[in-house]
């Protein structure tokens, strides 16, 4: 599978877009193989945390989040679970689990319901190891400022401000991941 031509056929000509997504994508895999590299007793499936890494965020092609690029129609909140539909449509129903599992340290049932977020009734909680390294990978980089590497620190201050956030499970990852 090249992970990269599926990026850019969703991005659909949007260069800029297309750059800032492989960017990104790169950012979080590099992130996930380190953890990877440094815990060999996880026994994680590297080729598939690789390419869950690359396409975790492809649903952003599909929201409306001009800042970065992204001129579709949905709310960037729902990035995960458009993600997991275009991933579901290319026969990649394990990619498309990480894909709409990664938002925060994962959207509870009740988190989706106590914000009235446009989210399925669902649970998207990262469960398997792949899932929760990729998740927790994504916390160190933003799209928006690509130039930047956040701390542990600093992303348990990120996700302080939010509601319902699972600081719990961050902390759990940071001494299974660090």
């Amino acid at each position: 599978m090249n992970v990269e031509e599926i990026i850019g056929k969703y991005c659909d000509g949007q260069q800029d877009l297309e750059q800032l997504l492989l960017l990104h994508s790169r950012q979080v895999a590099a992130k996930a193989m380190e953890v990877l590299d440094l815990h060999p007793e996880i026994k994680a499936d590297r080729t598939f945390v690789y390419e869950a890494a690359m396409l975790h965020d492809i649903g952003v092609v599909k929201t409306d989040a001009p800042g970065i690029g992204c001129r579709g129609k949905h709310p960037y909140i729902c990035h995960g679970i458009l993600g997991a539909e275009i991933l579901r449509s290319e026969g990649l129903p394990m990619h498309a689990r990480v894909a709409e599992r990664h938002t925060g340290t994962g959207l509870t049932r009740a988190t989706i319901a106590s914000q009235g977020l446009p989210l399925p009734d669902e649970d998207f909680s990262p469960e398997t190891i792949e899932e929760q390294i990729v998740c927790y990978a994504d916390k160190f980089f933003s799209k928006s400022h690509p130039e930047r590497v956040k701390t542990v620190g600093q992303v348990r201050q990120m996700l302080a401000k939010f509601p319902d956030a699972n600081l719990e499970r961050w902390d759990k990852w940071v001494a299974l991941f660090s």
